[in-house]
């Protein structure tokens, strides 16, 4: 647009308080309102943005809030490719982000996409970026021009079935990246990968978590059989994973499959075959599922564990009752009742499963 017509513009707001704003001019009245420190013409800029944001737009919308340094535009854009993150990627406006935006986005727990889809739109991002910046569109060049993004995506949150179709063929892992996640998927103990593997949870807030034991001991033993422990709680929470107790020999890798079962109806809501690395301390240690699992008010559920290892600590003046406390979230109560059958011990008052980590 032409210097003049945002003078006129600018010099029109000034004296007269009259602002005309459309989609070809804002940005433009935006970046002369910053420059000349005219905080009122920039508002009613940053609120016709954000009157028009959409997910179609938020890509482009986010990168010029970035550019211009409007962090209350720059959040609204991020929680609507949250809320709608296919519909967003899918937009043309998402292969023209920098590097620097596509890593704050990748970097989020909040995006509502399986992780495989996520990646396909990594992919397209890159070849776009490779003829921005005129290299041939290869393998090699890929990788190159996703540097630090390629270890955002997590892999491990998707099925071997996924990462066979999509990741292992696409040329940007290395042979031995290749070969770790299969092994990550396949066997235990697991692999060490470098890559995260905390659920993108669709969710608000922060991670929280209850530890149901007041004290620890030693010597819990395995054979099979599942650690269970029934439990409600009094508002919806989503369960991301448990802190699970390890060896009291050292080191060790365990190998464990956890699951969340309805207990009235019997129905597995969720369940995640993995492993875990334990130091030989007291402390819990975090063993995560796939996809965060939905838990109503005052149903009763099943935690399960089913540990393969040597002897571990385990926890002993349990809690009936546990109450967890945010400023922001309010109070989330838990109450314990011990799972009927074979349980391998665990029970209010002793066993495994000494943590439920969850968002509100």
């Amino acid at each position: 647009m032409a210097i003049s017509v945002i003078s006129h513009l600018l010099s029109r707001f000034l004296y007269s308080d009259e602002v005309q704003i459309g989609p070809e001019t804002v940005m433009t009245t935006l970046y002369t309102a910053k420059k000349y420190a005219v905080p009122a013409l920039e508002a009613h800029c940053v609120e016709f943005l954000t009157k028009h944001l959409r997910a179609d737009n938020a890509f482009m919308l986010l990168t010029q809030a970035r550019l211009f340094d409007e962090p209350q535009l720059a959040s609204l854009c991020l929680d609507t490719i949250d809320k709608s993150t296919m519909d967003a990627i899918s937009a043309e406006g998402f292969t023209d982000i920098d590097i620097d935006t596509l890593c704050a986005v990748l970097e989020r727990d909040t995006l509502s996409i399986r992780e495989s889809r996520l990646f396909g739109a990594v992919v397209r991002w890159a070849e776009a970026e490779c003829q921005r910046q005129q290299l041939p569109v290869t393998f090699g060049n890929k990788q190159k021009v996703l540097g630090k993004a390629l270890s955002l995506i997590r892999f491990p949150l998707m099925t071997i079935e996924e990462f066979a179709a999509g990741p292992a063929q696409s040329g940007i892992l290395s042979d031995r990246e290749v070969v770790n996640l299969f092994l990550h998927f396949t066997v235990n103990p697991k692999p060490r990968v470098e890559y995260i593997d905390r659920p993108r949870c669709c969710l608000r807030g922060k991670e929280c978590c209850i530890r149901r034991f007041q004290q620890v001991e030693s010597r819990w033993g395995y054979s099979g059989t599942s650690d269970r422990i029934r439990f409600t709680v009094n508002r919806r929470i989503s369960i991301v994973g448990f802190g699970l107790y390890g060896s009291i020999h050292g080191p060790t890798d365990y190998q464990v499959n956890i699951q969340i079962i309805e207990y009235e109806k019997k129905q597995t809501l969720g369940q995640n075959d993995t492993g875990f690395s334990c130091d030989g301390t007291a402390n819990t240690f975090r063993v995560m599922f796939k996809e965060p699992i939905e838990i109503l008010p005052n149903v009763c559920y099943t935690a399960c564990a089913t540990l393969k290892g040597p002897d571990s600590h385990y926890g002993t003046k349990g809690l009936k009752k546990v109450v967890h406390e945010a400023p922001a979230a309010g109070k989330t109560v838990f109450f314990f009742f011990s799972s009927p059958g074979n349980n391998n011990g665990t029970s209010i008052e002793d066993g495994q499963i000494p943590e439920i980590i969850f968002y509100t």
